[in-house]
């Protein structure tokens, strides 16, 4: 009786526990609690702050001197680099648990739209 307690709250702990950045206050999908709307909840939030992302980014570059360009696209690049293998290292973090394609998702909209309010401070300037 003792081990199937102990089976039982491990997996609602896996079950339960949300990605990282589902944690944070601003989360699109902090309330949904089933898996597979978690997924469906965090794709939508991802491709949103990724369209957000990409209209900040093109509205920025068309703005800027070629040199500030250049140095905007190694950023941007490096960027992408970071953010999908930081993305990855949270999703390996669960293993092949369930909670392992939500933390990925969760993590890439997270970075995704911090990213659009990074670009949106660093060139205020460029974008009045």
């Amino acid at each position: 009786m003792g081990i199937m307690r102990l089976l039982v709250c491990l997996i609602l702990l896996a079950v339960a526990a949300p990605a990282q950045h589902m944690n944070e206050k601003d989360s699109p999908c902090a309330n949904v609690a089933v898996t597979v709307d978690l997924s469906e909840c965090l794709a939508k939030a991802h491709a949103a702050a990724d369209a957000r992302l990409n209209d900040t980014y093109r509205n920025v570059r068309e703005r800027l001197e070629p040199t500030d360009l250049r140095l905007l696209v190694a950023a941007q690049r490096l960027w992408l680099q970071y953010r999908d293998a930081n993305c990855v290292a949270e999703r390996e973090l669960y293993g092949a648990g369930t909670g392992s394609h939500p933390a990925y998702l969760a993590c890439m909209e997270a970075m995704t739209r911090a990213r659009t309010r990074e670009l949106a401070i660093t060139y205020t300037v460029k974008l009045k």
